[in-house]
């Protein structure tokens, strides 16, 4: 990843902030600073993405084949959000979207219920050969 993610505290100094995104660029890496709520910039834009994938895939509005090579070639992005969501881990995008529903308490957080039933099946991506694909 080319991304570091700074994240700034109430109390956390400018030189502190200065002196770590200089070790980030030293280390070859693109830094952010976001403030410290819940998801932070990148869940907080990632997750509800992936969840809305797995909402749509449980309401049958489309396949996972489908919904992946839309988003691909539909926003140019290397991954689509099922398979992205099986990299991740199903197990870690629910415990985020469920720490953004809990902390900002908007409806638009909740987890959808397919990727409940899968993690409940262990069905956890990549880690454990099959989430939404299956993996060797």
């Amino acid at each position: 990843m080319k991304l570091i993610e700074l994240i700034s505290g109430l109390r956390t100094s400018e030189e502190t902030l200065s002196s770590t995104r200089a070790l980030g660029e030293a280390m070859g890496k693109v830094t952010t600073v976001s403030a410290d709520m819940p998801g932070f910039l990148a869940n907080r834009m990632l997750m509800p993405y992936i969840n809305e994938a797995c909402f749509c895939l449980g309401e049958g509005i489309g396949t996972k084949e489908d919904i992946d090579t839309t988003m691909k070639l539909g926003t140019n992005v290397p991954m689509g959000p099922l398979a992205l969501a099986d990299f991740i881990g199903l197990d870690t995008c629910l415990a985020i979207m469920e720490v953004l529903h809990q902390e900002l308490g908007d409806t638009k957080y909740r987890p959808a219920p397919l990727l409940k039933n899968y993690v409940k099946a262990g069905l956890l991506g990549k880690k454990t050969g099959e989430g939404f694909y299956k993996y060797d």
